[in-house]
């Protein structure tokens, strides 16, 4: 899978945007922000492979078996009452 696809950039962004708004406020240097930013891709990358796992089935799922219809010819149980 490769890091940039579009969902993978796309969750990092979301993940990358309170570090930018940090840098905008100035609670973080530009070479601040420029270090941590690699990390966020990274993070949106695991997020994604992680949910694409999760959503993913190892194995299809099989089918049931139809049941076998009953025998209608099958003699009636003999009435032993009386």
């Amino acid at each position: 899978m490769s890091p940039l696809r579009w969902d993978v950039l796309g969750v990092a962004f979301v993940l990358a945007l309170p570090l930018l708004l940090l840098g905008l406020r100035g609670d973080f240097t530009a070479e601040e922000v420029t270090l941590r930013l690699p990390w966020c891709l990274a993070a949106g990358w695991v997020v994604v492979a992680v949910v694409r796992f999760a959503v993913t089935s190892g194995t299809p799922p099989q089918r049931r078996a139809t049941p076998e219809p009953a025998d209608d010819a099958a003699p009636a149980p003999a009435d032993t009452t009386g």
